[in-house]
């Protein structure tokens, strides 16, 4: 993807058409390019290949999954999936100058002048290619995943954080990518793995020392991070929405492969299936380091004596060999255990945790999740991008532990979404909150009177909620209604700095929302 991989424009440029009078010594340069440049066999064996209908010595400048991104000289890979036949885009690609186009069957007329290869799985073919083409940069860092139920991006932030004091760190993230020289905005959590390797590339660039991925069960079914060399592995739960149990744990850690086993995984022992499935790793990869995290006595290690506060959050950390009394700047139960996955991670990759949670105080939190806004009210606010009946109930049941007052929240439901989510999403508010206010989300191109519609069937107590459609009038609605120690959640977009209507994209963030009707509150007593 432009802005995220870095082009070797020389070499793109020395396979554009040649120019009628070309001065010779700009020629020779031109093939000094493109004989440097790496070959298609190269990158794809003959063994890999089902069939192949041209050269296969041919140079290639790079590699695309997307037709508009093609460059001349590039491999395009025409991955399914989409609405449309992946085959519709292989003519764009040829025309922008792709000299290869590596597909699941083939097309009934084949260009001139362009190879075709067939494979069976062009997502694995597109994985082990791009990994060459980049490399092999998983090999020159460690490497740890972050897989499995809620909490996967708040532990990778932990982590990043933990991990990177005398060394650099890279992190890929529903909430940004950091690449060591640079960090830009997140375009999805588990990016396919051209843009994996070219990232994890950039990142060694820097000097980068590790990187943590965070992994969603949907990146690992669709081969996003196939053949990475893995360091760690890191399952937050096993639940609703992650993996169900210790065999479809045991199945996502088959599918982070293949290749050597990663050297440490760890496991959250406190779920019912936690235990199982930290016995079945052991036993799948006995060269494996398994080590346990929770407050169940037997994880290795584990929290005691937890205080939890609207401020912040404490208990002792014991871990073999050392105890230390830990005071943490992010509040919830589930906080807890995110820090826990970050501290025995990376007590398993080798870090004392008395060095690394001494940078714990400096963690500025992560952006959208639970993250609280301080202004001077009386009440507290909290920004979640909580969007599912499930993420509403934690993060409400985190937030009741620790508000001594009332717990008012702003949901909403996105458009051209599933319908059947939005009564469940309004009886888990019902169920967990004292009141409730109903609003926009992301319409797109679903009328909001369908989407409330919708929503309105999971009301069981209609005076505890009220339907407000603009959604900065719908976060001043709470405000208002808030008093001292009570606790205000806007939930639904988190760290999202837009609102989605129909064709129209409009800057929205509920935090500068939030920040600024408080701000005026607290301007209007002041005079």
């Amino acid at each position: 993807m432009i802005g995220y991989l870095t082009q070797n424009h020389p070499l793109i440029h020395a396979f554009t058409p040649v120019a009628a009078r070309r001065p010779r010594r700009a020629v020779a340069a031109t093939n000094r390019l493109i004989k440097q440049a790496p070959k298609l066999s190269d990158l794809l064996p003959e063994d890999e290949i089902t069939i192949a209908r041209g050269p296969l010595d041919r140079p290639i400048s790079g590699l695309a999954i997307d037709s508009r991104r093609v460059v001349p000289g590039a491999v395009f890979f025409a991955l399914p999936g989409g609405r449309v036949d992946s085959l519709a885009f292989v003519d764009e690609a040829v025309r922008r100058g792709a000299v290869a186009v590596v597909v699941a069957r083939l097309p009934s007329l084949l260009p001139a002048r362009v190879t075709f290869i067939q494979v069976t799985d062009v997502r694995v073919a597109l994985a082990a290619v791009a990994q060459r083409f980049y490399q092999f940069p998983d090999r020159a860092m460690s490497v740890v995943a972050v897989t499995g139920g809620a909490g996967k991006t708040s532990v990778a932030h932990l982590l990043k954080h933990l991990l990177n004091g005398d060394q650099a760190v890279g992190l890929m993230s529903s909430i940004h990518y950091a690449l060591g020289a640079r960090t830009v905005p997140s375009f999805a959590t588990t990016p396919e793995s051209l843009d994996v390797y070219g990232m994890l590339a950039q990142m060694r660039e820097a000097g980068c020392r590790h990187a943590v991925l965070e992994v969603t069960p949907s990146g690992l079914e669709q081969q996003r991070v196939r053949g990475v060399q893995w360091g760690a592995v890191v399952f937050t739960g096993l639940n609703q929405d992650g993996f169900a149990n210790a065999g479809s744990g045991v199945a996502a850690w088959r599918r982070l492969g293949p290749g050597r086993a990663p050297a440490v995984a760890v496991v959250k022992l406190d779920d019912d299936a936690g235990g199982a499935l930290a016995g079945a790793l052991a036993m799948e990869s006995p060269g494996t380091r398994v080590v346990t995290y929770g407050v169940a006595p037997g994880a290795q290690v584990r929290a005691e004596n937890i205080r939890l506060g609207a401020r912040h959050s404490a208990f002792r950390l014991v871990w073999p060999g050392g105890l230390l009394e830990v005071e943490s700047p992010l509040v919830g139960r589930g906080q807890v255990d995110n820090l826990l996955a970050a501290v025995a991670a990376a007590w398993g990759l080798g870090r004392d945790p008395l060095v690394v949670l001494a940078r714990l105080r400096a963690f500025p939190g992560v952006p959208g999740r639970l993250e609280h806004l301080e202004e001077g009210q009386a009440f507290a606010v909290v920004v979640d991008s909580a969007a599912t009946a499930a993420s509403l109930r934690r993060a409400l049941d985190q937030l009741r532990a620790v508000t001594p007052g009332r717990l008012l929240v702003v949901y909403g439901c996105g458009g051209d979404r599933d319908r059947a989510a939005r009564p469940a999403m309004t009886r888990a508010v019902q169920e967990r909150a004292d009141f409730a206010v109903a609003t926009a989300d992301n319409p797109r191109g679903e009328p909001l009177a369908q989407i409330f519609a919708d929503m309105r069937a999971g009301v069981v107590a209609p005076e505890r909620i009220t339907w407000v459609e603009n959604r900065r009038c719908a976060i001043n609605v709470a405000l208002d209604l808030a008093r001292p120690r009570d606790c205000v959640l806007i939930a639904g977009k988190g760290n999202e700095t837009f609102q989605i209507h129909a064709d129209t994209v409009v800057p929205f963030d509920d935090r500068q929302v939030a920040r600024e009707l408080i701000r005026g509150r607290n301007l209007a007593r002041e005079t």
